[in-house]
């Protein structure tokens, strides 16, 4: 069974009235597409939160409009407020079904890399990889093993193209992974600031022979 979403016209599109729906555990939105006008909407903190759950963050849904009609929606921006960790607003873009569309998705990496055994570091540099196809075809996530990576190896978009069933829109150069050799010791156990402050003593001292 689909996931539906209720929401409620919102008329009263003033900053008190929109205080007011946030009080009441409402989260303003707004609906648009390409082929509907945009709509100003409000819907349940409690629900959305419960939706955003179960489909992610591309995922597909019904977004039930009171007294008007359901629109097949994806979640196109979420705005959180990061004091509260909560929604302040959301945008809801209606899908063409039949038209392919860009989405980002979540990349997940998988395995453990030799090259961290070793003292590296897995340096996790691109979170997500942009692809275009059908609104239902959207991966929830891309996983990429590293579990074959030693130190100086990396994983770029190139290497995973063949791995993802839809069209990847990134870049082939772009770097996804990486094992890093871990910085070097600090020379007899000084931290950074203190090696500058050294150099920049010694500097001073060669100026002043000079």
């Amino acid at each position: 069974m689909a996931t539906v979403l209720q929401a409620n016209p919102r008329d009263d599109l003033r900053g008190s009235a929109t205080r007011k729906i946030r009080k009441e555990g409402y989260v303003p939105a707004i609906l648009y597409g390409n082929k509907i006008e945009s709509q100003p909407v409000a819907v349940m903190s409690v629900d959305l939160l419960k939706t955003v759950r179960e489909v992610g963050k591309n995922g597909l849904f019904s977004l039930d409009v009171k007294g008007k009609k359901k629109h097949q929606v994806m979640i196109h921006d979420i705005q959180i407020d990061p004091l509260k960790n909560e929604y302040t607003h959301i945008d809801f873009f209606e899908v063409d079904m039949t038209s392919e569309i860009d989405a980002n998705v979540p990349v997940r990496l998988t395995g453990e890399a030799p090259g961290e055994k070793e003292g590296g570091m897995v340096s996790h540099l691109s979170y997500e990889v942009g692809v275009r196809c059908l609104p239902a075809d959207i991966p929830e996530e891309i996983t990429v093993d590293v579990s074959s990576l030693n130190i100086g190896d990396s994983i770029q978009v190139a290497d995973i193209r063949s791995q993802v069933s839809v069209d990847i829109t990134s870049e082939d150069e772009e770097t996804i992974v990486t094992v890093q050799p871990q910085a070097a010791e600090q020379e007899n156990g000084q931290a950074p600031d203190e090696q500058a402050e050294e150099a920049e003593e010694d500097e001073e001292g060669k100026s002043e022979e000079e």
